[in-house]
């Protein structure tokens, strides 16, 4: 039998919500597994012929799991490949994600997520898991198979972008759904409300002469979505909320017993309206940016957990739909390698704990769609980040590893960066220098 692969992670801090474990620790990898974790000064002796990687001064966390990646492939793939979304996914320390169906054409049936499935075995570096499109090409009428789509491999229902604007077919959707054990995830914005506006409804959309979206927007339609889900006992996640009155509307639902959960951009915990500035198309977000007042309390629900999860919302876009008048460019912005150094300010501003912050980006993603990550439990997938929390540097375009260069935090300045990640035991990406 061909000798066991082993590696020794040594030195570390390592912070893993699974298991409670918040500090110096020592990890023992096999054949793509961990094998082994000694919490505590204790260290694991080395096996014979064992490659050593000495983490002391770092950290070490689960590897992160992101619940929401457009892709442009297929049908886009000027904008974003498997392939290269896995490799700025690898460098942000993002080593599973959900890709969404917003493709060309939808993905909405078995050939469709079974296309997704063998280019990201055969191109990608991290693990990708393709979600699939609650009604046929997105149309909010005739429901997918999602019994097939399961079997196929899709792990999560959604319509991208879209509503569903009819409530009969939403109910019979989460319905059909539960009986599955999927999770319907869902944007929480009402499209006739938001349909001609282009940034958060107030005085600097006023100033800048810029229709406006108002937070009702957002609030009336989860609060139908979560009224429906109630009626169903169906699995909803509100995939990216942004104001208050959202946050306190899941908040009432979670203690009502109800199977609710939700998500928060990555963007809108990190800028604001203001930072739209003179017409910066890259912020040309969805939702909105909102407030300061709105995201300081979306802080707040990320820190308490009525918030569960963070996305990057990676959404790659070339020049020629981003470099127009505000009102013209297309909405969202790339952010998988940015997810994670961006997290870490609410870290370092003392408003979110480490700990909580991994378990929204690695640990509590993985649950919520039931994926194999964000645990590193003995006999768990071996899949790492290394980090050094306190590394300064500033985001540029010529550094960035995805085909689009459509970053909000051009020019910004953090402090923390991924050093490496390994999916199954093996390396995938190092910081050179």
């Amino acid at each position: 039998m061909p000798k066991a692969v082993k590696t020794l992670i040594t030195g570390g801090h390592l912070v893993d919500p699974s298991q409670d474990i918040d500090g110096p620790a020592s990890l023992l990898l096999s054949n793509g597994k961990v094998d082994a974790v000694n919490a505590g000064t204790s260290k694991i002796d080395a096996p014979e012929g064992a490659e050593i990687i000495d983490a002391k001064g770092k950290h070490i966390f689960p590897g992160l799991v992101d619940a929401r990646v457009y892709v442009g492939e297929p049908g886009s793939e000027h904008r974003e490949t498997i392939a290269s979304a896995s490799k700025a996914a690898a460098a942000g320390g993002v080593t599973s994600f959900i890709m969404m169906p917003e493709t060309d054409p939808v993905i909405d049936d078995v050939s469709l997520v079974d296309f997704v499935r063998r280019a990201a075995r055969d191109d990608a570096q991290v693990r990708i898991y393709p979600s699939a499109a609650i009604t046929k090409g997105f149309k909010g009428q005739e429901l997918t198979e999602f019994g097939l789509l399961q079997e196929a491999g899709a792990v999560m229902l959604t319509e991208g972008k879209r509503s569903i604007r009819n409530n009969l077919t939403f109910r019979r959707a989460l319905t059909y759904a539960r009986d599955f054990g999927l999770v319907i995830s869902k944007e929480t914005l009402d499209p006739d409300l938001s349909s001609n506006g282009v940034m958060n409804e107030g005085i600097n959309a006023t100033h800048l002469g810029l229709p406006g979206i108002p937070r009702e927007a957002e609030i009336i339609a989860l609060e139908r979505d979560l009224r429906i889900a109630a009626l169903t006992s169906g699995n909803y996640h509100a995939a990216k909320i942004s104001t208050s009155d959202s946050a306190d509307a899941i908040s009432t639902y979670k203690k009502q017993g109800h199977n609710v959960t939700c998500g928060i951009s990555i963007n809108h915990l990190s800028l604001n309206e203001n930072d739209v500035g003179r017409y910066r198309t890259y912020l040309r977000l969805a939702p909105p940016l909102r407030s300061e007042d709105d995201r300081n309390a979306m802080i707040a629900a990320l820190a308490d957990g009525t918030i569960d999860i963070i996305v990057s919302s990676h959404d790659p876009h070339d020049a020629d739909t981003k470099r127009h008048p505000f009102e013209e460019a297309a909405e969202g912005a790339i952010g998988l390698e940015t997810l994670f150094s961006a997290a870490l300010r609410l870290y370092h501003n003392g408003e979110v704990g480490l700990s909580r912050l991994i378990d929204a980006m690695s640990t509590r993603p993985a649950r919520i769609f039931g994926l194999p990550g964000g645990s590193l439990k003995p006999g768990k997938d071996a899949d790492i980040v290394i980090a050094d929390l306190d590394i300064p540097f500033v985001i540029r375009e010529e550094n960035i590893v995805s085909r689009s260069k459509n970053t909000p935090f051009e020019g910004e300045r953090f402090s923390g960066k991924i050093l490496q990640t390994l999916v199954a035991g093996r390396t995938i990406y190092q910081e050179c220098g």
